[in-house]
């Protein structure tokens, strides 16, 4: 936007150009320095309403004739002073909230007198609350604002009587009696004017419902017939008065039941052909209007390219996602763009740009305003004022602003048609891409003509399907659709038979979601790249199964370029949470949920970049493996947080993780072997950290709505599973140390070179990577410990037992656990001397390692290496595919070679022997 002029016209002569001003001026010309200096703030404005009361007016009067003062020192600091579109937007909603309190006070006075105070049945007094909707609700209100009211009272019963005992009236009639006194206070015109006006259209059953409300009937009302419109209007909605119920807590009670009105449990797609629906009528309706009245179709709110779109593109996002993302439940539209852009729904160039063209509006549709105070957004015919508007908003002239302003409609025009499928729109990274539904819609009989004879058959059943049978039309005409799409795409080559049918599968038991079809209709390319995904692997259909709503993630390009990053993980679930917070929505279950939802979706974003081939299996366990640190850090600090026997702000407690969350070498659906530690000399300490590790156990393991996290196995703890469940660190130290009568076990000592410090104080790292390294490089027999692994190998390969013509790729001799086992004694037996093998850094490096310091054969440690990769790839597959992980030995001939080698340099001898 343009700076301010370099050589700005005197203030008076400005801001004198506007005819309300003038207006203003003359008549109020003594009372205009009641306002203090600056911006009007609450304190300010109420200091002005006191001394104009004590000047004589009423209380209806006084607010009318503030309202005006408030105005000429808003059109000065906004057409002079350059003031911020939000201390504009600020002071007005400020003003209306004022007025409605005082509103308030002055009709339950009355009413009180009358008919004494509204009761609920158990004798407590009926709570009332005026909603604010739109941008009232959203702090955003223009100068010229009709404010967007719905009145809610919270219980049904009847009023307290006089005292004589007479009086008495329903709790419905006295609201509705109070609405009216409400108005005539702020709405009713009269010399001065009027405060706002008032506008009861969005109240349930719109114009013909009744003026106030009970909870129970709003509830009700959303169940039964709420519209989906009616959730963009309720996205904004706020309680505005009176202040004693904000502030006194009661307004809290109306959350409960708009939030799941308005924000579903899932991604909801099918809000896109609604909000179509009334953006066409928007433009109908602002088309009948300048037919014939050409200079009306420059309006900046309903025109294309206007106000209304931008608030309807950020408005679709939030309801799509705010149910999963509770951050983005907020009000004013600027900061959802911020918000909306740090989800990664918008590119943040995007968000920018429409944040600038929203401000830019706005303070054109203020101008517009203050010319005559009229409640108007299209552009005047006459050319002063256009240059007057131009020059407050420091342009020289009209036609850079007008250049300017054809510019940011554009850009909103072109960004809302993405949105929603224009003719000419490119996916758009946020929600929509081009209309999947355009198009005559093809019956299921016709889409089977397209298919081949095995995808036809599957597909055919679904004609006779109760669920399919069950569909309303539009979710009918979606699914055919759907099917026409793919029918074409596997004509054409670009998806596979095998992924249709898994297609199939996958989608009918969720037909009962219909916003799963409307997803993948709005957003072909979240269609392909699930065909492809599924073509690719069995695992992932059963994953998507089990966690449908992670399909979006497929939505953003980035799944495939982006690897997992903690910080930023961990920083998206904080956020989430402190949503919840301010939302008085952070219970346990949901804060289980949450941690569920955000763990399934980066899962299925590494599941993704896995069968598109962009990891390595190496990566993968990386990444997996880092994801879980991030999740048990996260449950961590949340479960002590609301751990009712916490005796300190921080615990002094720490996580060991084993086996292959130790190694790093986590697959899809491991569990994790874990042990928990404390050092904690408070007498309250054993009873604390007990409650806590069953609390956080029951966080990962639980199954909720959402799944389950991880399951929890402990019994590598000291003694096992008769064991405690947390011990000291110093009992932790002894056991695995030898020292005392309780001590560890030489199968024990193997897993703990594979054991890793997972989250806790700094000062317990240090104390734990020195027991790890005194447990491996302690002075041993090597022929005991030799015998000792190989019995345990023994023991393993008798619990997993393997066809004779069949070659298992981690249990058969050659195989993965060989190779571990010959990893594990070369570091218990070699790491006082050869320290390079006491860090935990993975068997393919610790054979390299090995061979290095010459305790293998030239070449062997590399080739053994190499085998144990290839081994890992082969088992990876085969559980993506649900394949057994038993194949035929000749497949692996040249890895079992290289693995029977490396366990014959260190034993001595073929493991198959033993």
């Amino acid at each position: 936007m343009a700076g301010l002029p370099s050589n700005p016209t005197a203030p008076s002569r400005l801001s004198g150009h506007s005819r309300f001003a003038q207006r203003l001026r003359r008549r109020y010309e003594g009372q205009l320095t009641l306002l203090a200096p600056g911006a009007p703030t609450r304190a300010c404005m109420l200091a002005a309403f006191e001394v104009i009361c004590a000047q004589g007016h009423d209380h209806p009067t006084a607010l009318r004739i503030l309202r005006q003062l408030v105005m000429e020192r808003l059109l000065v600091l906004d057409c002079e002073q350059a003031a911020p579109l939000g201390t504009i937007t600020s002071a007005v909603t400020e003003l209306a909230e004022i007025a409605l309190d005082i509103a308030c006070t002055h009709a339950f006075a009355e009413l009180d007198a009358q008919f004494g105070a509204p009761m609920t049945a158990e004798g407590a007094l009926a709570q009332f609350w005026i909603v604010g909707m739109g941008k009232l609700g959203a702090r955003e209100l223009n100068v010229s604002s009709d404010i967007d009211l719905v009145y809610v009272y919270d219980c049904d019963g009847e009023t307290a009587g006089t005292a004589g005992g007479r009086g008495h009236i329903s709790n419905h009639e006295y609201f509705a009696r109070a609405v009216k006194a409400i108005y005539s206070v702020v709405g009713d015109t009269t010399e001065h004017g009027f405060v706002f006006r008032m506008d009861l259209a969005l109240r349930p059953n719109g114009n013909s419902g009744p003026p106030a409300v009970s909870l129970g009937a709003l509830e009700e009302y959303f169940q039964v017939q709420g519209r989906e419109w009616e959730r963009f209007a309720w996205l904004k909605s706020r309680v505005v008065a009176p202040r004693a119920a904000i502030e006194g807590g009661t307004a809290q009670a109306l959350r409960g039941v708009v939030l799941p009105f308005v924000f579903r449990k899932y991604l909801d797609y099918s809000v896109f052909d609604s909000l179509r629906l009334l953006h066409k009528q928007i433009r109908e309706h602002a088309a009948k209007r300048s037919a014939g009245r050409p200079e009306r179709a420059n309006d900046v709110k309903l025109s294309r390219g206007g106000i209304r779109e931008i608030e309807f593109t950020v408005q679709l996002l939030q309801v799509v996602r705010g149910g999963q993302f509770p951050e983005l439940r907020t009000r004013p539209t600027l900061q959802a763009l911020h918000r909306i852009a740090a989800a990664g729904l918008m590119p943040q160039a995007t968000a920018d740009a429409l944040a600038a063209a929203y401000e830019f509006l706005r303070r054109v549709e203020h101008r517009i305003q203050y010319l005559d105070d009229q409640q108007t957004h299209v552009l005047p015919a006459g050319d002063d004022d256009i240059s007057w508007m131009a020059r407050t908003m420091g342009f020289a002239n009209s036609c850079p602003f007008l250049h300017e302003l054809d510019a940011h409609r554009e850009l909103v025009a072109q960004e809302f048609d993405k949105l929603l499928g224009g003719a000419s729109a490119s996916e758009c990274k946020g929600c929509a891409g081009p209309r999947g539904s355009k198009g005559p819609a093809l019956d299921l009989e016709q889409v089977l003509e397209h298919l081949p004879p095995t995808v036809r058959e599957r597909v055919d059943e679904w004609r006779r399907h109760p669920r399919v049978l069950a569909l309303r039309e539009d979710a009918r005409a979606r699914l055919s659709r759907l099917l026409g799409r793919t029918a074409q795409w596997l004509q054409e080559g670009r998806v596979s038979e095998d992924a249709v049918l898994r297609l199939a599968d996958w989608i009918e038991p969720l037909l009962r979601r219909e916003s799963y079809l409307a997803l993948l209709l709005e957003r072909p390319g979240v269609h392909e790249r699930l065909l492809r995904l599924l073509g690719a692997a069995r695992w992932p259909a059963r994953y998507l199964l089990q966690h449908p709503g992670v399909i979006d993630e497929l939505a953003s390009d980035q799944i495939v370029s982006e690897r997992f990053n903690a910080a930023e993980f961990e920083g998206e679930l904080e956020a989430r949470r402190n949503s919840l917070q301010i939302t008085g929505e952070d219970d346990d279950e949901a804060l289980m949920n949450l941690l569920r939802r955000a763990h399934h979706a980066e899962v299925f974003r590494t599941l993704a970049r896995d069968v598109e081939g962009v990891l390595s299996v190496e990566q993968v366990a990386d990444d997996l493996s880092a994801l879980a640190d991030s999740v048990l850090r996260v449950t961590a600090k949340w479960c002590w947080h609301r751990l009712k026997q916490k005796h300190r702000e921080t615990p002094r407690f720490a996580i060991i993780g084993y086996g292959k969350l130790g190694g790093k070498e986590l697959g899809y659906g491991s569990d994790l072997d874990i042990v928990f530690v404390y050092e904690d000399d408070d007498e309250r300490s054993p009873e604390a950290y007990a409650a806590f590790v069953r609390k956080l156990i029951n966080w990962l393991s639980a199954k909720t709505s959402e799944g389950d996290l991880f399951e929890i196995d402990t019994a590598l703890r000291p003694n096992g599973n008769s064991g405690l469940l947390v011990t000291t660190f110093d009992a932790y130290a002894r056991y695995q140390q030898q020292r005392g009568s309780n001590t560890a076990w030489t199968w024990e000592h193997q897993a703990m070179t594979r054991a890793r410090f997972v989250l806790g104080a700094d000062a317990l790292r240090e104390r734990f990577d020195a027991i790890r390294e005194s447990v491996i490089a302690a002075p041993r027999d090597a022929a005991l410990l030799q015998s000792e692994i190989m019995a345990m190998r023994d023991k393993v390969r008798a619990a997993h037992p393997v066809k004779a013509d069949r070659f298992d790729v981690k249990h058969s001799a050659g195989g993965m656990v060989d190779v571990e086992f010959v990893v594990q004694f070369l570091v218990l037996s070699q790491s006082a001397a050869h320290r390079e093998l006491i860090p935990n850094v993975g068997n393919i490096a610790l054979l390299q390692r090995a061979e290095a310091c010459g305790l293998l054969p030239t070449g062997l440690g590399e080739r053994a290496a190499s085998a144990y990769r290839a081994l890992r790839r082969v088992q990876h597959q085969a559980r993506l595919n649900e394949e057994p992980t038993q194949v035929p030995p000749a497949s692996m001939d040249t890895e079992r070679d290289a693995v029977l080698a490396l366990w014959s340099a260190v034993f001595g001898h073929s493991p198959a022997i033993h």
